[in-house]
């Protein structure tokens, strides 16, 4: 089953989103709440730990089902049943976009549960120091070496659940910087690090390099056998890395039908089974499994990535905003919107239909943000009086993970607060100076759950993913290819070659000639 292909500014649904929009465009929020003395209830969900309320859109009970008309008439529900059943909805590729696969206990693939097993099994050998170094000595540092999907999964998750982690040590070797790469070299000993090389084709240059790299620096205090108790790798070219030296014991596999910057789910998710064991990860599939499952079944006006995907969309092309600020109220989660970023837009940044054709309106949004407080002392000054009308997500927990009372009560005022400031500003007659009005009227999703378990992080992550997904169906594109991600690595081929030889004449482009000639001094 392919997916369909219907241009949604053609559907009746769009028209009267376009006329609908010209009639509520300047209507505020303040009397929106005036108007609708059940509003707040009617514009939530709750489902499991998780309560959404989207009260707080410039929307009324109209737009949303507008939005689900649209919904219905681009197809979603058919897409949303192509993607569970294993179609390959990834045509560009001829793949299918089977991550959910990955974390369905009940319908697991046999090489799936072969490979969960595999996983539970090293990482238990490693964490109980069963598996030791060459030296006879515990494994007390890991290193993930990857670049993109084969990092920012794992480095935001081992990040958001260190609450729950073990003695291990995890580190991050992604940026091809060999100043990066030193400086985590300088915090580990060759005789207790565990290398996990990460790369689904083992060709990736930034991978690649590192781990050869890490590879001349394990092997000059130790012999090349010893390699095999030391670096172990996650790929699908086995006969690349067992020329690189590691053992086929040691091999983790993946698979075409796990996208990269989904892949964490897989066994690109080792490094998150070291650092906080395999059954708190484990519980992180569960959770995500459950939020697939009420994304697949739940209705559209009570399905939760539904309805933010279609709030997006709402802003992104009636609206025009450009962008949408996430903002977790949890420094635990400090790295949710690097991640978000490879996710959504990676996936969204299209111009060219599931037809075709270049598309004739706005895809993709532009993600960003920080965890609250912080953000509050920075960027909320542009959202609560700056131009630009950027609505945002604010993520919070109703329990803290030490309990501290004071604290949370203080974190969860300010996320609430925010969210009321934002959405009420301050009317003009109640404060005379104009630099201090605040015209309100801008637009929040308050998610509240119950607290920061590896069960929950599954379900939040899963959310995001399904949301995407949504947006990119209205938008009649392909959102699981990343074939501009491709062509800059082609570039750099020649551009490394002419570096390395010292010939700025083997390049074509005029100014990347002369920044040549700065680099090189010639």
């Amino acid at each position: 089953m392919s997916l369909p292909k219907i241009n949604p500014i053609e559907t009746t649904a769009w028209k009267e989103l376009s006329k609908h929009f010209t009639e509520i465009e300047h209507t505020h929020l303040r009397e929106l709440f005036s108007e609708e003395n059940e509003r707040a209830s009617n514009l939530s969900i709750s489902w499991e730990n998780f309560y959404l309320d989207y009260s707080k859109n410039r929307v009324t009970a109209e737009t949303m089902q507008l939005l689900q008309n649209l919904a219905q008439e681009v197809r979603l529900s058919e897409a949303i049943k192509a993607q569970f059943d294993g179609s390959k909805i990834n045509e560009t590729e001829n793949r299918a976009v089977s991550h959910t696969a990955l974390r369905n206990f009940d319908a697991m693939p046999p090489e799936v549960r072969e490979t969960l097993a595999k996983m539970a099994h090293f990482s238990e050998q490693v964490i109980t120091e069963t598996h030791v170094g060459y030296t006879g000595k515990p494994i007390t540092d890991v290193v993930n070496v990857g670049i993109g999907g084969s990092h920012l999964g794992p480095n935001m998750v081992n990040e958001a659940l260190q609450y729950y982690k073990n003695h291990l040590k995890v580190h991050f070797m992604s940026n091809v910087d060999g100043d990066h790469v030193s400086e985590i070299l300088k915090k580990v000993d060759p005789e207790t690090t565990l290398f996990v090389i990460v790369s689904k084709t083992f060709t990736t240059q930034e991978t690649i390099t590192n781990a050869k790299t890490v590879r001349a620096w394990f092997c000059k205090t130790s012999e090349e056998k010893h390699i095999d108790k030391h670096f172990v790798a996650v790929s699908t070219n086995l006969d690349a890395v067992a020329s690189f030296g590691i053992a086929p014991a040691n091999i983790f596999p993946m698979w075409d039908w796990v996208g990269g910057r989904f892949s964490l789910w897989s066994a690109v998710g080792l490094s998150i089974c070291l650092g906080v064991g395999f059954q708190n990860f484990k519980a992180m599939l569960q959770g995500a499994h459950m939020m697939d499952v009420h994304f697949k079944e739940a209705p559209l006006e009570k399905n939760i990535p539904v309805v933010l995907g279609l709030l997006s969309v709402w802003y992104n092309n009636f609206f025009k905003a450009e962008s949408e600020a996430v903002i977790p109220y949890t420094e635990y989660l400090r790295k949710l919107t690097s991640y978000l970023q490879q996710a959504v837009m990676e996936s969204n940044g299209k111009q060219i239909d599931r037809n075709g054709k270049r598309v004739t309106y706005q895809t993709g949004t532009i993600v960003w943000g920080s965890t609250g407080t912080n953000a509050q002392h920075a960027f909320f000054q542009l959202l609560h009086q700056g131009t630009k009308l950027i609505p945002a997500d604010f993520i919070c927990f109703v329990e803290s993970l030490y309990g501290d009372a004071d604290h949370q009560n203080k974190l969860l005022a300010n996320c609430l607060a925010q969210t009321e400031a934002l959405m009420e500003g301050t009317p003009e007659h109640n404060n005379p100076s104009a630099f201090r009005n605040f015209e309100g009227n801008r637009p929040t999703n308050t998610l509240v759950i119950k607290k920061l378990s590896p069960k929950n992080l599954g379900s939040l992550l899963a959310m995001y993913e399904h949301k995407l997904f949504v947006q990119g169906i209205i938008w009649n594109i392909y959102s699981y290819d990343q074939w501009g991600v491709e062509l800059g690595k082609k570039v750099a081929i020649d551009t490394l070659e002419a570096i390395e030889e010292k010939n700025r004449d083997m390049l074509h482009n005029s100014s990347t000639q002369a920044l040549l000639r700065k680099i090189l001094g010639n």
